[in-house]
């Protein structure tokens, strides 16, 4: 029995000088055992749904002009756009290792006197669906504005995949020369569907069945798109590809009776067969190339996006 009474003292005092050492690690003791100092994020999430995304134009379109004059019809009264059913999920065919629907790694740096906080994200593929897309009435003022009742479509919704991509973002000071670099490539390019334009005021669609956008000679599209905060406002700068950018368009339908019928629950969306609705064909277009300045250093287009 005393045997015993040693063997159990001994190893208490065993465990509790290692729980004391435990305890006694500083952040330089864990960035040794951990191989990495920073914070990691997983966001493990399946399907995002949303019914309803409200867009407010406080003061409207300024009253000009005569009936039949463009941009007529302005009242200067408060409008919105309205996005029903939003329904994001991931693409199965275009996962993280992780299956997350991104990966988040934060990291701060002294930057040699120039400090930033630096945000490197990989997304999965997703599948982005929409469901119709109108412009509405609203009352209210600023900070609590509610959509009305009145209601034009825009559009009868659309679909888009997108394969993996990688986007690396620096707050504070951005030495990378970019608030957000998007990089790498999307495997499989960039597919919208389902898409049709329609005018409220004659009936009519504009349908197009599918657009597929992927780098000329190759089946994906590189991502190497630039997102800076200017005081003019939001600038994009995005088709930088040296070789072109194919787009094909296919089932082009110019004057439908009918959009795409609405999925509710259905695997695809399908144009509808009103009066028109005859496909005039498909369109292709090869090596696409932009330019925002003179000389082959100035390839992309730049989208400044700001309030008025």
């Amino acid at each position: 029995m005393k045997l015993f009474t040693k063997v159990a003292l001994v190893s208490a005092v065993a465990i509790s000088s290692n729980a004391m050492a435990m305890q006694a690690m500083d952040d330089a003791a864990l960035s040794a055992t951990t191989g990495q100092d920073g914070i990691s994020i997983g966001i493990g999430i399946s399907k995002i749904e949303i019914d309803k995304l409200h867009v407010f134009d406080g003061d409207g379109l300024a009253a000009k002009g005569a009936a039949g004059d463009p941009g007529f019809g302005g009242t200067g009264t408060t409008g919105a756009i309205t996005l029903n059913n939003v329904v994001v999920g991931a693409n199965a065919a275009s996962l993280l290792a992780s299956h997350n629907l991104a990966d988040i790694t934060i990291d701060t740096d002294g930057g040699a006197g120039s400090p930033f906080l630096n945000v490197a994200a990989e997304v999965s593929g997703l599948t982005i669906d929409l469901g119709k897309i109108e412009v509405n009435d609203a009352t209210g003022s600023a900070g609590a504005y509610v959509a009305g009742t009145g209601s034009a479509e825009i559009l009868s919704g659309l679909s888009l995949k997108t394969g993996k991509l990688t986007a690396n973002i620096q707050l504070g000071n951005t030495p990378q020369g970019a608030m957000i670099k998007l990089d790498g490539a999307m495997t499989g390019g960039l597919e919208i569907n389902d898409l049709a334009i329609k005018d409220a005021a004659n009936g009519g669609y504009i349908v197009l069945g599918g657009i597929k956008l992927n780098d000329t000679g190759d089946t994906d599209l590189a991502l190497d798109a630039d997102v800076a905060v200017k005081p003019e406002g939001l600038a994009i700068t995005a088709l930088k590809n040296a070789a072109g950018t194919d787009i094909y368009i296919k089932q082009v339908v110019l004057g439908g009776g009918t959009g795409f019928v609405p999925k509710s629950g259905a695997t695809a969306a399908v144009p509808g067969t009103g009066t028109g609705s005859g496909s005039i064909g498909d369109v292709a277009i090869s090596g696409l190339k932009v330019f925002n300045g003179a000389g082959a250093a100035n390839a992309g287009a730049v989208i400044t996006i700001s309030g008025h």
